[in-house]
């Protein structure tokens, strides 16, 4: 028998599931995908089951993920028809939580990167600990944001205001931002202190969802972010990757130049094709349903993941981990455009 690594129960009409791979920090493989996405159709129709909460086991992450390695491996052998089944899986269950029927609630205490966003952004309720840190770091893979983030992502929203540009930033240079900063922006719902996330917990398990919240909630953290929503609006609010490089090294740019520095740097060092298929995707996602989303992100991953990139990235960061992908081409200014048009069909 396969070992599982989520368990699920149901008590007090809460059906619960427990994502349990902390080696891995509970990046999600083909198995997890397939059992989570079981267990939430089965309590869909379940008249004993009136909530869903997500949990994780871990004390380091709530999800850092899908677990990319595998596809990779299907790569390098040539099973592309594998490599589309696994992305398939997972936004099929992605897909599921956006539409989930019944109050989904995932408590996010530690590292949420990728897929991990994936099952805990679409549902209704996200909580969030002073741990929590999310990442779409795909560029730095040879990848693109998925899991439906080319619809979330342009409709992030600040006080008061739209943060298309913020999502922009986040997509193409994979920046990681805390709790405060996720509440700020509408990736996270709710503020609970790490010392008191496991009451809440149990008050949720004991089935009054509404009032656990109303009991345990908490003011929301600083958000860094936030401070730096007008830079970001003059970087990433329109324009071309070639703009947003010049107004980020441009010297006399009413920007912070500590934080245009380190902006600069970190999408130099990501992967140019990927930059330029993200910005791509964001800005045709701004315009889409989430089911056409998720239908463009499965046929442009499937097509990035035969780029050269891909392989490469995955290599740097989760294979040899040297953090030194070579990238072909080496800048952003020499990617042909006939490639990212080739990667929307």
């Amino acid at each position: 028998m396969k070992e599982s690594f989520i368990r699920t129960r149901v008590a007090n009409g809460v059906g619960e599931v427990q994502l349990d791979r902390p080696e891995a920090l509970n990046a999600l493989n083909p198995s997890m995908i397939r059992d989570m996405h079981a267990a939430l159709l089965q309590w869909r129709t379940d008249p004993s089951v009136t909530a869903v909460l997500v949990t994780s086991r871990s004390d380091r992450a709530f999800c850092a993920g899908g677990d990319i390695k595998p596809a990779r491996d299907a790569v390098l052998s040539g099973a592309f028809d594998a490599v589309r089944e696994s992305f398939a899986a997972e936004y099929r269950l992605d897909e599921l939580v956006a539409t989930y029927p019944k109050p989904y609630l995932a408590v996010l205490d530690g590292v949420t990167l990728g897929g991990g966003l994936g099952i805990s952004v679409h549902g209704a309720v996200r909580v969030v600990t002073e741990r929590a840190s999310f990442a779409m770091p795909e560029t730095a893979l040879g990848f693109i944001p998925d899991v439906g983030s080319s619809h979330f992502l342009p409709r992030l929203r600040g006080t008061a205001v739209r943060c298309d540009a913020v999502g922009m930033y986040l997509g193409v240079t994979g920046a990681r931002i805390g709790a405060g900063d996720a509440l700020a922006v509408g990736l996270a719902t709710h503020f609970v202190p790490r010392d008191r996330v496991d009451d809440l917990v149990d008050r949720i398990r004991a089935g009054d969802w509404q009032a656990a919240l109303d009991e345990f909630v908490s003011p929301a953290p600083e958000s860094e972010l936030e401070k730096r929503f007008a830079d970001i609006e003059t970087v990433f609010g329109d324009g071309t990757v070639d703009e947003m490089l010049d107004r980020l090294a441009a010297t006399d740019a009413e920007i912070d130049p500590e934080w245009a520095e380190r902006t600069h740097a970190a999408l130099r060092a990501a992967s140019p094709t990927s930059v330029r298929a993200t910005v791509e995707l964001l800005r045709r996602g701004a315009e889409s349903t989430l089911e056409e989303c998720l239908a463009r992100e499965l046929e442009v991953a499937v097509r990035i993941s035969a780029v050269p990139d891909f392989v490469e990235g995955v290599r740097a960061v989760l294979v040899d981990k040297d953090r030194s992908p070579r990238w072909s081409p080496p800048r952003v200014e020499e990617v042909d455009p006939a490639t990212i048009a080739a990667l929307f069909g």
